[in-house]
């Protein structure tokens, strides 16, 4: 990952470097590739990479379903994620329900419905009530990556810049912390402090920042005594300037593919403590919490499982082929790939 970052900070200065003379046009195309930056590099790399752009495409879908649920719920589906038909019950999917249903505010539906995805035990509407979890589950797992991010990339920073002992206490505590059973600590924060859905965000971002600070530990340790860090130190800018405006920036290639792929991780570890009735609480629905409600019917209503799960499969293949291939456009043994 070095030589990602020695190209980008080579390469940050867009075309400056290229040569200035030549008519011909392989002059022109050889001037225009030597003058790429590693982003234009990378994102020409990205976009040949059909796995990753049918990833990329997928979660452009899903995100849109999550940001527009309550435009699906009033003006296509035409029932809310909290409205109710007892009398219904569960149906499978494609069933069109009499108006019988009531709303969250307690008054009579007035039209029947197609549930797209059948309806749960209490009548509601499966299909939108995944597209509100997906809400859930999503934040969720940006929220707790960003925190991660926070503390990881700040952390490491700072290890890997000052050195010495600094260096080796720090990443000793990493090494401990390593060591300790994270979940457990987490189940324990929920149980005995409460279970709400922001402090969900924190701890699980609190718990990811482990691996994020040694990858940033290693990309400053390579860069530290680079040319531009010392000119910084001879014209006196301070050590944190010089970490925080001229370090950091160069590790942005890691730093984005660490995030991508741990935003999957994320939303497991909340399906898995929804699934365990220790995530988003009822009437709040994410995948998690609704693939819960469905195990316990699954042998009579397999239906309430596998949308809500196939929702979470889903996504997260989307995002490990989308941080695969963020990783190998960053790779700079695919540098000198033809274009």
């Amino acid at each position: 990952m070095s030589d990602v970052i020695s190209s980008w900070t080579r390469l940050s200065g867009g075309r400056d470097g290229a040569p200035s003379g030549g008519s011909s046009s392989s002059g022109g195309s050889s001037e225009e590739a030597a003058g790429r930056s590693l982003w234009e590099d990378a994102w020409r790399r990205l976009l040949r990479n059909r796995m990753a752009m049918v990833g990329g495409i997928v979660m452009i879908g899903i995100s849109l379903a999550a940001i527009t649920a309550p435009l699906l719920s009033d003006y296509v589906v035409h029932f809310g994620p909290y409205d109710q038909d007892l009398m219904f019950g569960p149906q499978p999917p494609l069933t069109k329900s009499v108006p019988t249903a009531l709303k969250d505010n307690g008054e009579p539906h007035t039209r029947a419905h197609i549930h797209w995805f059948g309806t749960d035990e209490l009548g509601r509407d499966l299909f939108i009530r995944v597209c509100y979890g997906a809400r859930v589950s999503l934040l969720v797992g940006l929220i707790a990556t960003l925190v991660s991010l926070l503390i990881g990339v700040t952390y490491g920073a700072i290890a890997g810049y000052f050195g010495g002992k600094v260096d080796a206490i720090m990443m000793r505590l990493v090494d401990i912390l390593f060591c300790l059973p994270f979940m457990f600590f987490v189940i324990m924060l929920m149980v005995f402090v409460g279970r709400y859905i922001y402090l969900i965000f924190l701890a699980l971002g609190a718990v990811q920042w482990l691996t994020m600070s040694r990858v940033v530990r290693g990309q400053i340790l390579s860069l530290k005594s680079r040319e531009f860090v010392e000119a910084a130190r001879a014209t006196g800018v301070g050590e944190f300037t010089i970490i925080f405006r001229h370090l950091i920036p160069n590790t942005l290639g890691p730093i984005i593919v660490y995030a991508t792929l741990n935003v999957p991780v994320v939303m497991l570890a909340e399906a898995f403590l929804s699934f365990l009735g220790l995530g988003v609480q009822p009437p709040d629905a994410s995948w998690g919490s609704l693939a819960a409600e469905g195990a316990a019917t699954m042998d009579l209503f397999p239906w309430m499982i596998i949308f809500p799960g196939l929702a979470l499969a889903v996504t997260l293949f989307s995002l490990n082929f989308l941080g695969d291939g963020l990783r190998d456009a960053f790779d700079p043994s695919l540098k000198n790939e033809a274009p």
